[in-house]
């Protein structure tokens, strides 16, 4: 199997084929999606809580990234690597922003996620993909602005958010972005979008008619029981089977059976 590119991900928008998407924050997860055939590998902000215990995404630091990044990314042979940019780390200014995003493709990512769709965030995409880097956009719900937006708020409801929406996507498009992350939009919505852009979109929560489709892998593990959005569904239990292993290992110690002598030197 070759590494998947923005090309590949445009071959199949183009051909009507569906294609995958997962985060992974470490080497051996990165390693098993990939045997599997995941076609993109996000080193999603999600991590904020699903791997350190923060309380949102806004708390993960571009060191604390670039460290996931460099994991995954030895793991990742075939899929490819996108990294979150997390917040306040590429809307201060052109400069600083792509010193932060540089750093994550030194550490190994293949492209890199901006939230938003602004005047300045065109901008970026822009200096991006004329540095060599490409830019996958994130619309609709974005968890960075959750301040400003007033929480986990489905967007795009009314005709007027729509036809926003559609515009910020086109604008992105222009702007250089290989591919839009539509986050907890209407499925109708996402689907008109979908329509009337050439290049993919994934859904994240945004219902059936998109080109892509992403899960947090924690989620979809069955492993982060917090809280579990509407659109995660779950394939395992790892919650369950951690749990297990642990009590068993306890348990064998407390009785004598562990180690036993074929464990020993």
């Amino acid at each position: 199997m070759s590494k998947i590119t923005t090309r590949t991900l445009k071959k199949y928008k183009d051909n009507n084929e569906k294609f995958s998407m997962l985060t992974a924050y470490d080497y051996s997860t990165a390693k098993y999606l990939d045997q599997a055939g995941i076609d993109v590998i996000l080193i999603g902000d999600s991590l904020a809580m699903t791997a350190l215990g923060y309380e949102n995404t806004n708390q993960v630091g571009v060191e604390e990234m670039s460290i996931f990044t460099k994991a995954v990314a030895k793991g990742a042979n075939n899929a490819m690597v996108v990294t979150d940019m997390p917040f306040m780390s590429y809307t201060i200014d052109i400069p600083s922003a792509l010193t932060n995003i540089g750093n994550m493709v030194k550490n190994g990512a293949n492209a890199v996620k901006l939230e938003g769709c602004n005047d300045y965030i065109e901008k970026l995409i822009e200096c991006c993909v004329n540095m060599g880097v490409p830019v996958m956009g994130h619309i609709g719900f974005t968890p960075q602005s959750q301040n400003v937006i007033g929480g986990h708020i489905i967007q795009g409801k009314t005709e007027d958010a729509a036809n926003e929406l559609l515009k910020q996507a086109k604008k992105l498009e222009k702007a250089g972005a290989f591919s839009i992350v539509l986050e907890m939009v209407p499925e109708n919505v996402a689907k008109s979008i979908t329509e009337n852009i050439s290049i993919p979109t994934i859904s994240c929560g945004a219902g059936r008619y998109c080109d892509g489709f992403v899960m947090v892998c924690d989620d979809l593990f069955g492993k982060f029981d917090d809280f579990t959005p509407k659109f995660a569904r779950k394939y395992g239990n790892m919650k369950e089977l951690i749990t297990k292993c642990a009590t068993n290992y306890i348990s064998d110690i407390k009785n004598g059976s562990y180690p036993n002598e074929n464990e020993v030197y």
